[in-house]
């Protein structure tokens, strides 16, 4: 069986969590607590951190099996297949929707005359090609995309430094803590797609003892950077915008870049962010696509062929041609808000709980 390395998988780990998040975070933040979204940002996926130690623990107990199979010997047969189902469900439904957001971005930003569908399946190819050919290579094309996404996020907020309204910063705390509680709550939501992601990747991971303790770190280190990440992004549009227009806004990263300027030569490089977003899309719904594959063969045991890669990317056009409008975006809120969120941190707890108990129970 393919494996990954453990550099790759600290990648891969920063990859997933960061997906393409750094786009409706600052929107989603601000209109939960104001100018003081930014506070939510580092706490909410730090919130998701003690969910991967569970999953790592009982990894450390059930070496090479992902969660699914690891919940069959915990509690059963017949529920770790009802969880199997939901968990295909819920990525195929998050993967679709994810792919539908590509075909209107694109369409609203960069071609309108284009439908639809020609971007949602430019897009499939794109990710059954690359998950098709392996998570070693999946691994290797997140070495290479993410840091060009990091380091682009990082030149963005740079070059809008001149264009801050330091006013905005204040009043701190102006509407109080409860606001920030539903922030960082909407945060989580969001970092619970990655726990379902290492929920199946574990069966891709070294199983040497000495690696344990690298994954946790590992871990902790790409939460920690993306949490960073994403509250400087939140934080530069509101200096920039202020917490009103931030709210409003979409697309905010994609403004910023039309205000950029470099000297008296470089303007509107809005193209160049939309290039990679779409590396950054094509980490996230291969990922997507992978969990599907891996809750199929946990729960049917299908064998890894071709012809079960194009009936999922059929499925994943057809619905996300079907998710296609104007309400879709709202829909994937609604899915990581109350879907990814119950379910991850309910499976997790669950089956981590039952697990202590029963080896508490053998040492007693």
């Amino acid at each position: 069986m393919e494996r990954i390395s453990v550099h790759q998988f600290m990648i891969v780990s920063a990859s997933m969590a960061l997906g393409i998040t750094f786009f409706p975070i600052a929107q989603t933040v601000t209109k939960e607590a104001g100018r003081d979204g930014w506070w939510c940002v580092l706490p909410g996926f730090l919130a998701v951190l003690p969910f991967a130690l569970m999953i790592l623990s009982l990894f450390k107990r059930f070496p090479g099996k992902n969660l699914i199979e690891i919940s069959d010997n915990i509690i059963g047969k017949w529920s770790a297949k009802g969880i199997g189902l939901v968990y295909i469900s819920v990525s195929t439904l998050f993967g679709s929707h994810l792919l539908a957001l590509v075909g209107d971005t694109f369409k609203r930003t960069v071609m309108p005359l284009i439908p639809d569908m020609v971007f949602i399946g430019s897009m499939l190819i794109l990710v059954v090609m690359l998950v098709w050919a392996g998570i070693e290579v999946y691994g290797r094309f997140t070495e290479i995309v993410f840091p060009i996404v990091f380091l682009s996020l990082i030149l963005t907020m740079l070059f809008s430094i001149p264009r801050f309204e330091w006013d905005q910063f204040y009043p701190v705390l102006a509407n109080g803590i409860k606001p920030l509680a539903f922030g960082v709550l909407k945060v989580t939501s969001y970092g619970m797609q990655y726990i379902l992601f290492l929920a199946g990747v574990l069966s891709f991971l070294p199983r040497e003892q000495e690696n344990q303790k690298r994954f946790k770190t590992e871990i902790q280190r790409a939460l920690i950077l993306v949490g960073m990440l994403n509250t400087l992004v939140v934080l530069i549009q509101i200096m920039v915008f202020g917490p009103d227009e931030t709210k409003r806004l979409n697309f905010g990263l994609l403004t910023l870049g039309r205000m950029i300027e470099i000297g008296e030569t470089i303007s509107g490089i809005e193209s160049l962010f939309m290039m990679f977003w779409m590396g950054a899309m094509i980490i996230r719904i291969s990922g997507l696509f992978f969990m599907v594959l891996w809750g199929l063969r946990s729960v049917f045991g299908i064998k890894d062929e071709l012809k079960w890669y194009l009936i999922l990317a059929g499925v994943f056009y057809l619905v996300g041609s079907l998710a296609s409008g104007p309400k879709f975006a709202r829909t994937l809120d609604l899915i990581a808000l109350y879907v990814n969120l119950p379910f991850a941190s309910l499976w997790v707890l669950t089956v981590w709980g039952i697990a202590y108990w029963k080896q508490k129970g053998v040492q007693g």
